[in-house]
Order: structure tokens, then C-alpha cells, then sequence
């Protein structure tokens, strides 16, 4: 009975909080829910983005319930959520931007006309925020609203449409994805 008082004593000094749940995705933790909006949304998968043997970043995907339809998740008009964490120095804003430039061209299958004003806007949100090593961007989709995009959990703004969000989550969950084996992670197999 004392030990169990003396850890309970010690859990209140400490300010330990057990029912912060995370999972770790490479050297990355990441919550096991996320709140967009009113809904809590739980961690689906996770995995790792690599180019060219580099870990470019990490990323997690938040959903109302557990699926593995990538097509249907990108398409889903209801609240979804898309961390991603950079994790090397040798990433910056103008190739991240290429890259998602070159995401935005599989999604789509090379149609970005119709939503080609939108992806501007997103991608030039990367050019006024400096990317650099352990940001932490979250890309909120509700469906009243568009994506809501933040950058280290402060909101820098929103792209409308959920044509905006189908092409830019089938960047990563489209059947044409940027890298099967972070679509295979993000949608936990």
C-alpha cells in the first residue's frame, strides 16, 4: 500500500499524463487522435516519406473511423486530417513546393486546370512560411470549410473545395500515389 501511494505521489509531482496517448512513426510521435472542428479524429497510419534514400518527412493520417480505401478517403466530404512533419534539413520551400507540384500532377492525372488557382494558393503559403527541419503542418479538412492549413499548430489559412482536398490527399492515398509504400503505412497495412 505505501508503494502504491509513493507512486501516486510521484505521478502528481512529475505531471505525468498517461491518457496522452501517441504513436511513434519513424523517430516522429504523433497523437492517437487529432480534433478538427467537433469531431475527434484517430490516427489511421502513419509512415515515411523517402526520396532518394533520404527521410524526407513523416507523415499520419486522422480519420472518423479506420479505412483502407485511400480513393475513398481522398474523396470523403467529412473531417479528415494530414500531419506531416518534416524531418530533414535538406528540405526547403522550393522543393518541397516541386515536389507537391509534381503530387499535385499524379493526383489529378495531370487535369490541375480546374483547381490550378487553389493549388497556387496553397503552395505559395509555403514560400511566406519558410520550411525548415521538425515543422509540423496540418492540413485540416471540414467540409463547410475547405483544408485549413497550419504550420507548428498555428492557423495560416484555409483553401476551399472539396475538389481541392480529393486532388491534394490523393497526392499520398490516390491510386496513383507519390509513394506506395507511405499510402500502405498511412492507411495501416
Amino acid at each position: 500500500m505505501k508503494n502504491l501511494i509513493l507512486a501516486f505521489i510521484a505521478v502528481a509531482i512529475l505531471g505525468l499524463d498517461f491518457s496522452y496517448a501517441q504513436t511513434k512513426i519513424g523517430d516522429v510521435k504523433f497523437p492517437t487522435t487529432f480534433k478538427a472542428g467537433d469531431t475527434e479524429l484517430h490516427l489511421n497510419g502513419g509512415g515515411i516519406r523517402k526520396k532518394l534514400f533520404i527521410d524526407v518527412y513523416v507523415e499520419g493520417l486522422y480519420l472518423p473511423k479506420s479505412t483502407k480505401d485511400g480513393n475513398a478517403i481522398s474523396k470523403a466530404n467529412e473531417p479528415q486530417n494530414v500531419r506531416i512533419v518534416i524531418t530533414s534539413s535538406l528540405v526547403n520551400s522550393n522543393n518541397f513546393i516541386e515536389s507537391t507540384k509534381e503530387g499535385f500532377q499524379k493526383s489529378t492525372a495531370g487535369n490541375t486546370k480546374p483547381i490550378q488557382e487553389k493549388i497556387d494558393k496553397f503552395l505559395k503559403l509555403f514560400l511566406k512560411y519558410a520550411i525548415a527541419k521538425g515543422d509540423v503542418y496540418d492540413l485540416t479538412f471540414l467540409p463547410m470549410e475547405g483544408v485549413k492549413v497550419y504550420r507548428n499548430h498555428q492557423y495560416v489559412d484555409v483553401i476551399p473545395g472539396l475538389d481541392f482536398k480529393t486532388a491534394l490527399y490523393g497526392i499520398w492515398l490516390g491510386s496513383n500515389p507519390v509513394d506506395a509504400k507511405l499510402k500502405a503505412g498511412l492507411l495501416g497495412q
